[in-house]
């Protein structure tokens, strides 16, 4: 079923702040779950262990590095920030690979984030829009009106290419 789609996922959560890491942690107790708090020990989980999924901050831990470490191990990633929500991070975090890019003020929701990933991959969708779909009116709130408008090209080609599905969608509202 699709929402134990979680169940013994062996999740890597990377943040500076212990407190976040905890409250990932928590919201996702069905997983398997291992934490790093600097970059250095981040990397070296990243590049000695196989993980369904890495969860990655971008300030603090040199997450930009992190993901590009995570996407040449195939490894699927959800960036994760406050400080660094940018729309050139956004859409810079997309560039590099990244699944999703989810404000920490969305961070309890990350299960519902995780687990529409993991149904929409094995239905062979990689490029899913549907975390942006859930997030775009609070982007147009935090970025203002016409955010997208300084990267034209990279927003057409993303409605293009990135999938939204109905199906995903009515199993996690």
């Amino acid at each position: 079923m699709a929402t134990d789609i979680l169940k013994g996922k062996n999740i890597l959560l990377v943040d500076d702040e212990p407190d976040i890491l905890e409250t990932l942690a928590e919201t996702l107790d069905e997983c398997d779950i291992e934490t790093a708090s600097t970059f250095k020990s981040a990397k070296e989980l990243l590049e000695s262990k196989v993980y369904d999924a890495a969860v990655l901050d971008i300030m603090g831990v040199r997450g930009f590095d992190l993901l590009e470490i995570a996407t040449r191990k195939k490894i699927p990633a959800l960036m994760l920030t406050a400080h660094g929500l940018s729309p050139e991070n956004l859409s810079g975090s997309i560039k590099l690979g990244a699944k999703s890019y989810i404000p920490k003020g969305k961070m309890s929701d990350i299960d519902i984030f995780l687990k529409e990933m993991f149904l929409l991959q094995e239905k062979g969708i990689e490029k899913s829009g549907n975390w942006f779909a859930r997030l775009s009116s609070f982007f147009d709130s935090h970025f203002g009106r016409g955010w997208k408008d300084k990267d034209k090209k990279f927003w057409s080609e993303f409605d293009r290419t990135y999938q939204v599905s109905k199906e995903a969608t009515y199993l996690f509202p």
